[in-house]
């Protein structure tokens, strides 16, 4: 099984390791809701070098970018900045999500874990016409820093000027990678460090009081955010306009092609269904593939768990567009009333629901 740089940081904590694509991961380091709870309400850190990180060179990486992905880099000319896009295949089909960053010097592609392989000979596959190489990174750590109080633990530990930077702002302090970006919902950075300096830096934040969080309470946090987990969610049977990621979607440029352009003006008419918010109130826990009974139509749970912020149940289910209000799911043959809405349930600390 592959292990982080942190490893050996994650059991002097006491964490329970697992099994996660692959990689022995930390689930918690005690209670996941207190975790969870933590990066709600002030900072703590999450070990994520698990992701798959991919450097780009050559005299085309930008042309190749346009093609690769539906998102469109042209919004990311100026370096410094970062974008979000599904991976398509040519019918129209999710292969994952990925963020692309603009470092001036060249583009990188931080994706899924699970997906690692898959993705590289992909991209292999797609640049064979393009002035690009890729380059796995296997000499790079991600550290994830969320919580309101991100920006103060990394002044502690003499990193400043954090405040100048907006959403998929992107920035190099020495030699590492710093991105405002995250999976919570919250504010925060992620900062890709060489493998030499994680465990100083992994113990600098610790030392200034951050917390440390397993990926069991992250996945809390994102579900209560209404971000989307590759192969719970959507996976390659889904389009990118079912999984409420229309908005990544750029058909701006007429004479811009990209890898499944073509279908998704075919899927755009004839899709029907998109990624519902699931509210459960009652007690009882909402989990994949429960079955959701709606007036539109029925439909199953895919991620669901115990929120900590609420002290209820929620999920998303992939159900007939345009219809929220009440429906009912059975749990262990029992049928509960549930409300159906439009996620995200929690974003920067404010409740939407």
């Amino acid at each position: 099984m592959n292990k982080t740089t942190l490893f050996e940081q994650h059991k002097n904590l006491g964490a329970k390791m697992v099994d996660f694509g692959g990689w022995s991961m930390p689930i918690n380091y005690g209670s996941q809701i207190n975790e969870h709870k933590v990066v709600r309400s002030d900072v703590g850190i999450f070990d994520v070098s698990h992701m798959s990180i991919f450097d780009l060179s050559g005299s085309e990486q930008e042309e190749f970018l346009k093609y690769l992905l539906p998102n469109n880099v042209n919004k990311i000319k100026n370096s410094g900045r970062a974008l979000y896009s599904p991976l398509l295949n040519n019918d129209g089909g999710i292969l994952d999500d990925l963020i692309v960053y603009n470092l001036g010097t060249h583009y990188r592609i931080i994706s899924n874990c699970a997906t690692r392989s898959q993705n590289h000979d992909w991209f292999l596959k797609q640049s064979k016409n393009y002035d690009v190489k890729i380059k796995l990174m296997s000499d790079l750590s991600i550290v994830a820093i969320q919580g309101p109080n991100s920006e103060n633990i990394l002044e502690k530990i003499g990193i400043y000027n954090l405040n100048t930077m907006s959403d998929f702002d992107v920035k190099i302090y020495n030699s590492s990678m710093i991105a405002k970006t995250g999976y919570t919902g919250e504010e925060g950075f992620e900062v890709v460090i060489d493998n030499s300096d994680v465990e100083s830096f992994w113990m600098d934040l610790l030392g200034a009081g951050a917390s440390p969080i397993g990926l069991g309470a992250r996945d809390t946090l994102r579900l209560e955010a209404g971000l989307n987990l590759y192969g719970s969610d959507m996976d390659i049977n889904n389009n990118p306009y079912e999984s409420n990621l229309a908005w990544t979607i750029d058909l701006n440029d007429k004479n811009r092609d990209f890898i499944g352009k073509i279908a998704l003006e075919d899927i755009k008419k004839d899709t029907y269904k998109e990624l519902k918010g699931v509210i459960l109130r009652d007690k009882g826990i909402l989990r994949s593939h429960q079955l959701v009974e709606h007036k539109a139509g029925n439909g199953e749970i895919l991620s669901g768990s115990y929120s900590p912020s609420f002290g209820f149940s929620i999920a998303f289910a992939r159900l007939d567009k345009g219809h929220n209000g009440e429906g009912r799911v059975k749990i262990r043959n029992n049928e509960f009333k549930v409300e159906i809405v439009s996620p995200p349930f929690m974003r920067k600390g404010k409740m939407l629901i």
